[in-house]
């Protein structure tokens, strides 16, 4: 008679979207209240020295760890690592700080690996280890040569491993100054039975990296994939983990990529970084708005420049709209770079408002550039676009817009309105249309720019068409 061995693997129960352990399945989180989350993933079994034996100590600490009282701790800036992007440096706060965890990421193929290791070949004063999963060395070579070219003077030394145990391993022993990780995903421990990727791998792996930095105040930077949902790959779990989350963001049809601070302990979430993909990689754009303005002097109608602020940054944008009869019976509704239901909404309040009959026009709106825009500052110069196109009428080339439209067609104010302003005068703008009474408690003097302050979406259609 054979008797099978019993399987003494213990498993549990993740949710993919915060990392919750449950003992047993259930359809509803009950942690995060999502759907459908939870998934069956083997449970390492726990050992005295588990928790720190990736760290710098190996496990054994001599002397135990005592708390500090807050006022007895001297209060000191914090010493940035500077990197060679000053994009980059903007969306971190200044630059790498000593020990912290940050984690990039981005969809397959917009230029994360690219952004990471252009910065990493331009750097000098530090030694660097790479450690990728995902590419060879000979795969990397081709990719530095491509970015900085045959000639390369600097400390980057590249390990092509996936195994935690081993990348370690190698950390004790080199003694980095700056950690990458690319891809947080495919870094597997042996202690576990998971494949790469899955839950419970990707929160031992980030935990083990973080002890890592904190313990020797190596600054560790993992490179992170996103899912079809828009949100980093793996349990939710990871992004609290991290000292810092960093969205590279970009369409690949388009050559803009935006670089976004979702969360930062040591600066703020208010900026971003642009940058301009060519053949030998990443760009800055220092200047957005010359990049995504059209250079056309042509005067066309259904195009409008709209000042929007994204994060702490003013950049001015060209809305493009399209109206035309329907074709076919049904009037189409076709949106790129702007929230559909929005425009809807935008539709309703001219046909109500003002009696423009567009429920049996075909509608298109464009945002040039590839850009997605969620700045409700941008309504006004959406409606101004979609009004020129129904009236075949040009607006003016100096003429630009800021404004938010509400349900019953009146102009609201909008934040920033100051950088708007000064954005728009600096392109060499002669007029921009804001909310009536946005302007209190703004000084005046200085703005060579004409200011037409408008009420209602009715008063902005006389000024420009009158």
């Amino acid at each position: 008679m054979i008797i099978m061995a019993k399987n003494t693997t213990r498993t549990a129960y993740f949710c993919k979207n915060c990392g919750n352990e449950s003992p047993k399945w259930v359809g509803r989180c009950p942690a995060c209240g999502e759907w459908n989350t939870l998934i069956e993933e083997p449970i390492a079994p726990k050992t005295a020295s588990h928790s720190v034996k990736y760290g710098a100590h190996d496990g054994k600490r001599d002397v135990p760890v005592v708390p500090v009282k807050i006022s007895q701790i001297k209060a000191e800036e914090l010493s940035r690592i500077k990197l060679p992007s000053a994009e980059l440096n903007r969306v971190l706060g200044g630059g790498l700080v000593p020990g912290s965890l940050i984690l990039i990421g981005g969809e397959p193929g917009v230029g994360k690996s690219t952004l990471v290791l252009q910065n990493v070949l331009r750097i000098r004063s530090r030694r660097v280890l790479y450690v990728s999963g995902e590419e060879s060395q000979q795969q990397l070579r081709m990719r530095a040569n491509r970015i900085a070219g045959s000639e390369m003077d600097c400390e980057c030394y590249l390990l092509c491993e996936t195994s935690l145990e081993n990348i370690f391993a190698s950390l004790r022993a080199d003694k980095p100054d700056l950690v990458i990780v690319d891809s947080i995903q495919t870094i597997a421990s042996d202690d576990l039975d998971s494949a790469p990727g899955r839950v419970s791998q990707v929160r031992e792996c980030a935990a083990a990296f973080l002890r890592f930095a904190k313990e020797t105040n190596t600054p560790v930077i993992l490179i992170g994939h996103i899912n079809k949902e828009g949100s980093i790959a793996g349990p939710k779990v990871l992004e609290h983990i991290v000292d810092a989350v960093v969205q590279f963001e970009g369409d690949r049809n388009y050559m803009y990529r935006i670089l976004r601070s979702i969360k930062n302990r040591f600066g703020n979430t208010n900026e971003i970084g642009i940058y301009e993909m060519k053949e030998d990689g990443l760009r800055e754009v220092a200047n957005p708005s010359e990049m995504l303005l059209s250079q056309s002097d042509e005067s066309l109608s259904g195009a409008a420049i709209g000042v929007t602020v994204d994060g702490a940054r003013p950049f001015l944008i060209e809305v493009q709209a399209l109206v035309s009869t329907a074709a076919y019976g049904t009037a189409q509704r076709s949106v790129t770079g702007f929230d559909p239901r929005r425009m809807n909404m935008l539709l309703a309040v001219l046909e109500k408002r003002i009696g423009f009959k567009l429920a049996q026009k075909d509608v298109f709106l464009n945002i040039a550039g590839g850009l997605k825009v969620n700045d409700p500052a941008l309504d006004l110069a959406v409606v101004c676009a979609i009004l020129s196109s129904n009236v075949d009428m040009p607006i003016n080339h100096g003429v630009c817009f800021s404004g938010e439209v509400g349900l019953s067609g009146e102009i609201r104010q909008v934040t920033r309105i100051e950088q708007r302003i000064g954005e728009a005068q600096k392109l060499g703008f002669d007029t921009i249309v804001i909310p009536r009474n946005n302007l209190k408690g703004v000084r005046r003097e200085g703005l060579k720019i004409k200011l037409v302050e408008v009420a209602r979406v009715e008063e902005a259609f006389s000024h420009l068409f009158g």
